[in-house]
């Protein structure tokens, strides 16, 4: 059996997470099933999800107990406000006042939009959905009823 060299090992592994990243990247744009699909030309005036300028709807609501709500981050601080206060920051969009803030019991829980739509948060950070909402109730059910903690800053 021929030695295996280095860049044979190398050209493999990259193989390897090429083949991955593909498998990840179809797992994260499917739609969880308990999330309904916006309706066709919802949020866009060409059909589609809403684009990254009218963003996704603020909300305001009690989920299992525990209230939940969001909406588009104005200004130019990292933190406070909430929903239409003061947030800003880098949290999905990276340009001030282009952010959203999701509030699980008054305290910040931390969403990022990825690059193909979905959304994450730091409580379920590898299990994207479709959007702040649906990101904000996962947070509530794998929280448990435990408090959600602020989310220190860099």
């Amino acid at each position: 059996m021929p030695e295996l060299s280095r860049r044979h090992a190398l050209t493999a592994v990259a193989a390897l997470a090429a083949t991955a990243g593909a498998a990840g990247t179809v797992a994260a744009t499917a739609a969880p099933a308990d999330v309904p699909s916006p309706a066709p030309g919802a949020g866009h005036p060409h059909g589609g999800p809403p684009s990254a300028a009218t963003g996704p709807a603020p909300f305001d609501e009690v989920y299992r107990g525990r209230r939940i709500r969001g909406g588009p981050s104005t200004g130019g601080g990292h933190h406070g406000g909430g929903p239409g206060g003061d947030h800003g920051g880098h949290h999905a969009g990276g340009q001030p006042g282009s952010g959203y803030a999701v509030f699980v019991d008054d305290v910040e829980l931390h969403v990022m939009r990825n690059a193909d739509g979905t959304w994450i948060s730091v409580i379920s950070h590898y299990d994207p959905v479709a959007t702040p909402r649906a990101a904000a109730r996962a947070a509530v059910d794998e929280l448990q009823g435990a408090r959600l903690l602020p989310f220190p800053a860099n």
